[in-house]
């Protein structure tokens, strides 16, 4: 149903398969210490940085989370939101309502030091904001011309809505009011000429290439598989539900694997579809452009873990390795992508980098898996703007990631 729900967006953003790959050499395995630096390369080149700063911010990056998680419980009846800053200086900003200050922390590790900072006036909390996007979700699209992009702007608490210029012809102020008044909350107007759209459209690696034919028009389509996954059983791979049920993998040296389809998961929070393979899979993914290095998966990060700032990476099957900041945690994309409206559950990452085929790809940061791309929102020029990902929170019941030890060799596992 998912599958003919979306299928103007698959015709129009999945991509034609090409002809066989030449043969490809085994992959090289990376360590976890050797993933972190070849994404510090990334970061030291969007921020301007050495790469031993970047290595080091990444580091804290994820020896912070458990820091921010402890934050969030203390100051759960007045938190707002948690962002993670780079400039001028890195360091990590909590958001609180009311007026009474809370004392600044500083984060040490074997890297250095980073401050946290307390900052309150929030007018509302978090749950607050999510509240209202969820309840008050049909009557924000029943206010405007076109259903708009909803999410929760964590630096300041408040509920962005983002529309089209049609909408906010008549003022942006004008539209605040009427939208505050609907929703009870402080909300943000960003105006944006833009459509959201999922990206539809490989098997022993996750961040592989994955395709099939439509029989409703016979043409073949591509997606981007994500991580490997397990249900104690069966080894499969996961990719978005929106991409076609058959599907086969194209390894590396352009053979096809058929992958028996087991289901898809596609409503409201959901987008993931799993198919199994006919032999056990390794725990990795690919993660780099060429498809000739291969991560193990060391750990799994939560959507209520994952901070607006976190610098993040994805592998997709048209756009390659590229690495960008997340903006927002708790959005709802515009449009009827999840059989219907979204739920606020998906997480939004900075483009440029988003194509067709992409959707399924894993998100990941170094050897820890966040989620699986799900679409991306364009500009009217078709620049991308951001695009979202499901969290591996929302895995079907009973279906885990494949995690290993990335100490061992890899061992090619036939199929």
């Amino acid at each position: 149903m998912l599958r003919r729900l979306t299928l103007g967006a698959l015709l129009l953003f999945a991509q034609p398969a090409f002809a066989q790959a030449p043969v490809a050499p085994v992959p090289i395995l990376e360590t976890p210490a050797e993933s972190r630096e070849r994404d510090a390369a990334e970061y030291a080149q969007q921020f301007n940085v050495s790469q031993a700063e970047a290595s080091a911010r990444l580091t804290a990056q994820d020896a912070s989370v458990p820091v921010t998680d402890a934050i969030a419980e203390t100051y759960r009846d007045r938190l707002a939101g948690i962002a993670i800053e780079h400039r001028p200086t890195y360091r990590i900003v909590i958001y609180l309502t009311g007026s009474d200050p809370a004392p600044g922390q500083t984060l040490t590790t074997d890297a250095g030091t980073v401050p946290i900072v307390f900052r309150t006036g929030a007018k509302v909390t978090r749950e607050r904001v999510i509240w209202a996007m969820t309840y008050y979700q049909a009557a924000i699209r029943a206010a405007l011309r076109a259903p708009p992009g909803m999410g929760l702007d964590p630096r300041t608490g408040e509920l962005v809505v983002i529309v089209g210029s049609l909408d906010a012809a008549d003022g942006t102020a004008a539209l605040k009011a009427r939208l505050e008044a609907i929703a009870g909350v402080p909300v943000q107007i960003r105006v944006l000429n833009h459509r959201d759209v999922n990206l539809a459209a490989a098997l022993p690696e996750g961040g592989a290439r994955v395709e099939g034919t439509n029989p409703d028009d016979g043409k073949r389509y591509l997606c981007t598989t994500g991580f490997n996954v397990t249900d104690g059983l069966r080894s499969a791979v996961t990719t978005a539900a929106h991409c076609l049920d058959q599907l086969n993998y194209r390894d590396p040296q352009g053979a096809s694997v058929p992958l028996a389809f087991v289901g898809q998961w596609g409503w409201g929070y959901h987008d993931v579809q799993i198919n199994t393979a006919p032999g056990p899979l390794p725990p990795t993914f690919y993660a780099d452009t060429a498809k000739t290095r291969l991560r193990a998966v060391t750990g799994q990060r939560s959507r209520t873990s994952t901070r607006a700032g976190d610098f993040v990476c994805h592998r997709g099957e048209r756009t390659g390795f590229s690495c960008a900041i997340v903006q927002l945690t708790d959005f709802a994309p515009a449009g009827d992508l999840c059989g219907g409206p979204c739920l606020p559950t998906w997480v939004t990452v900075a483009g440029p980098t988003c194509k067709g085929g992409d959707s399924g790809s894993p998100v990941f940061t170094g050897t820890t898996a966040l989620g699986i791309l799900k679409g991306a929102s364009y500009r009217a020029d078709g620049s991308c703007a951001f695009y979202f990902y499901m969290s591996l929170d929302y895995l079907p019941q009973g279906w885990s990631v494949l995690k290993g030890d990335p100490s061992l060799a890899l061992t090619p596992i036939p199929l």
